[in-house]
């Protein structure tokens, strides 16, 4: 029956070669269980609820992308906008973790009608390939940015801004030990190299003291947040603003990382056209919209997932096997609530890294798009606004070509997106 459900023959695949695949993508991406949770609190949302929310959201994503789209891919709280969740909506514009995540649930319900038209073909194909490598950039610059500041390697100074920190903390030197086990982990391509740095300094962190282990299983903690959306503060101009970036953050990301993996993942068909590609962008916004009323920030696709094509995954089972696996975890609560800040900054700094691979298909020998990325890319991390670099480097993008005569490279979908920017821009002064 699965063979038949999930098409093995015609995928020449097996159900033991896609389960194998749905543990190589769990052991790579499952870092989300700690991180998440962790980058939640911050926002004032307490840890049990926001590990339920994470686990219940990415099993319920993966199983929609396995069962209805059938494509091997894994869907969970994105990385970047889960911190543009707590640090910017609910710490910097003052939003309730309750009205953010009403935020979410109306740009999740937005992309979603908005994926059901023919107008995001249009646009996708509208959006100049450099913007797409800047956007990426930016936010990985923006994932260091809090990472580096977590880990007490850059810090507040009134002179400079910013400045190094002090290089006796034994905090910030095991997250630097476990960043550099991450990476030479990866480099070895060890499955879960991430998870495995995290657990390494969050042993160290337990055995010397810095942290308190609290446990290992439990039941799972009842979540105080769950369907809990406050829209109160729908008509603000702040509200607007973050349903704005989401909306444009998950666009990119979703339709980016599907069309990057429709290749090894066998979708792309001989005349260019991806298979199914409307129901896995469909699967993804369905579980956006899920995963703000369970209490997480924005869902997405997972990169993460080429870990899963390279072990052989080619069906939909591989995303239900990666759902089984996260719901597994569900009475691991105490385990990953006793992991220290300082074993998870090291992670985001990493996978920082992994989202800035995307500059090398940078053109630095134009200016009319070396420039663009460059002020996308810089703003975001500086001001602390994704939605900030999104409409500056848009603005740049379409002047400078103005000026340099270039005007008819500037498509439809760009023009728009520069609009939006602008207003955005200009609502922003209220805020």
């Amino acid at each position: 029956m699965l063979a038949h459900f999930f098409g093995f023959e015609k995928h020449q695949t097996s159900f033991w070669q896609e389960v194998v695949a749905g543990i190589s993508t769990f052991l790579t991406m499952s870092f989300i269980i700690a991180v998440n949770p962790g980058i939640l609190s911050d926002a004032g949302i307490d840890f049990g609820s926001a590990f339920i929310a994470t686990i219940g959201a990415t099993a319920l994503g993966c199983l929609i992308m396995g069962l209805y789209a059938k494509w091997p891919v894994a869907v969970a709280p994105g990385m970047g906008l889960n911190a543009y969740f707590a640090y910017v909506v609910v710490l910097g514009y003052g939003l309730t973790p309750q009205q953010a995540l009403a935020a979410v649930f109306i740009s999740s319900v937005a992309f979603f009608i908005f994926s059901l038209t023919k107008i995001r073909s249009w646009l996708i194909l509208s959006i100049p390939a450099q913007m797409q490598i800047a956007i990426t950039a930016g936010i990985g610059l923006f994932l260091a940015m809090i990472g580096l500041t977590s880990a007490g390697i850059i810090v507040d100074n009134p002179d400079t801004l910013v400045g190094l920190g002090r290089l006796d903390n034994i905090e910030l030197l095991l997250s630097l030990v476990g960043l550099v086990v991450m990476a030479g982990l990866d480099a070895r391509n060890i499955k879960g190299s991430i998870l495995i740095g995290i657990l390494v300094i969050s042993i160290i962190g337990w055995g010397s003291g810095l942290a308190e282990f609290g446990g290992i299983a439990a039941m799972p903690p009842e979540s105080q947040t769950a369907f809990s959306l406050d829209f109160s503060a729908l008509a603000t101009p702040a509200f607007l603003s973050v349903v704005f970036v989401m909306f444009f953050v998950d666009f990119f990301d979703t339709t980016g990382t599907l069309t990057a993996i429709a290749e090894p993942a066998g979708k792309r068909m001989p005349d260019g056209k991806i298979d199914n590609l409307d129901k896995a962008v469909l699967a993804d916004t369905s579980a956006s919209i899920f995963g703000s009323l369970f209490g997480t920030s924005t869902m997405t696709s997972y990169l993460e997932s080429a870990a899963g094509l390279r072990a052989g995954g080619r069906t939909g089972l591989t995303a239900v096997t990666v759902a089984v696996l996260f719901m597994g975890c569900l009475f691991f609560a105490p385990l990953f609530q006793a992991i220290p800040a300082f074993a998870t900054a090291p992670a985001l700094i990493y996978v920082a890294f992994a989202f800035l691979r995307s500059l090398k298909d940078a053109d630095w020998a134009d200016p009319a798009s070396g420039l663009a990325v460059m002020v996308t890319m810089f703003v975001m991390p500086l001001s602390f606004s994704i939605a900030a670099g999104i409409s500056l480097g848009f603005l740049t993008f379409v002047t400078v070509r103005l000026i340099a005569g270039r005007g008819k490279e500037i498509s439809a979908g760009c023009w728009l997106l520069t609009v939006l920017g602008i207003v955005w821009m200009l609502a922003s002064t209220a805020l």
